[in-house]
This record gives C-alpha cells, sequence and structure tokens, in this order.
C-alpha cells in the first residue's frame, strides 16, 4: 500500500541552505503520523507537540507540513477528521490500521532513525570516520546499478537493519 503515498520531499532528510537538516525521509511523516493517531486520536497541533516531545524538544515539525499531510491522508482514508470548535480531531481509520499493520517494519525503521536524529540535533553527530564509512556504503549500495535479486534484497535488507539497530544499541552486531 505504501506505494501510493507519493514522495513530495517535504519531510526528507537533507541539508537545506540557510535552515537546519529535515529529519523525516520522503513519505515517513506519512506513516508516523497514522501510527500517534492510532496510538492516541488528537488534533494536529497536538500532533507537533508530541512529535517535538519525541525529539526532547530539539525539533518541532513545521504546520506548513503536518496539516497537508494530515489532509493528504484523510483524502486517502488513512485517518478521519471531525470537525470540533473550529479544529479537526482525527482518528485512524480501519484502512489506516491495514496500511499500519502492512508497514511495520518501515515504521521500526522510521522510528530508529528518528533516534539518530534525536541524538544529531542535539550536537552529537557524526565524525569524519563515520561519515566516510556512510559514503563507503552508498557507494556499494549504487554499485548494483538496479539489479537486485530477491535473494540479494533480504540479504543486504538484514544486514543494514542489523548494523541500524546495533548501532542504536549500541551494541557489536
Amino acid at each position: 500500500m505504501r506505494e501510493h503515498l507519493p514522495h513530495d520531499g517535504r519531510d526528507g532528510f537533507d541539508k537545506r541552505p540557510g535552515r537546519g537538516p529535515r529529519v523525516f525521509a520522503p513519505g515517513d511523516l506519512k506513516l508516523l503520523l497514522p501510527a500517534l493517531i492510532a496510538e492516541q486520536p488528537c488534533h494536529g497541533y497536538d500532533l507537533i507537540r508530541r512529535i517535538e516531545s519525541l525529539f526532547d524538544g530539539a525539533y518541532t515539525p513545521s504546520p506548513g507540513v503536518i496539516y497537508p499531510t494530515l489532509t493528504f491522508l484523510e483524502e486517502s482514508e488513512l485517518i478521519s477528521g471531525d470537525a470540533e470548535g473550529g479544529k479537526k480531531h482525527y482518528t485512524i481509520t480501519d484502512t489506516g490500521r491495514l496500511f499500519l499493520s502492512e508497514q511495520a517494519v518501515a515504521l521500526q525503521g522510521i522510528r530508529m532513525r528518528m533516534e539518530v536524529s534525536k541524538r544529531s540535533l542535539r550536537g552529537h553527530d557524526r565524525p569524519p570516520e563515520i561519515h566516510e564509512a556512510v559514503h563507503n556504503l552508498r557507494h556499494a549500495l549504487h554499485s548494483h546499478h538496479g539489479r537486485w535479486s530477491p535473494e540479494e534484497i533480504v540479504r543486504v535488507a538484514a544486514l543494514l537493519n542489523g548494523t541500524a539497530q546495533a548501532i542504536v544499541d549500541g551494541k557489536d552486531q
């Protein structure tokens, strides 16, 4: 179902001239917001504050990213927004619950990246040696030129996810 969610780039993690780094990869908010709403129905402003608290105050998403994403999710029937005193109160739909169950692994990845981003936003950024290792990893991934067998996809995804989890946990793989 994820292929129905266009990647508009407004919520991606990259450096932007004159502004801080983007915290979310393309499509991340389209999965994170329904998950947060499934945990606790709320208003858009509440979602902004909940995400801010997930980052210990080091990052606050812009309403200009949150509200259009909520509109998209509502139009996609993943969430439902009921007007309440001039503000919409969002709840998850059955379609949204199914979507979340299908995307459980992706959501786990988003939450891991959020932990890494939180540390980076606090000023614990990567040393040059780690930047070089990430560059080498990207080069290795690009060297496939899109020729991925099903077995290779499973193998590489397991290696990357295992390594990411080991980094978050502070352990060797």
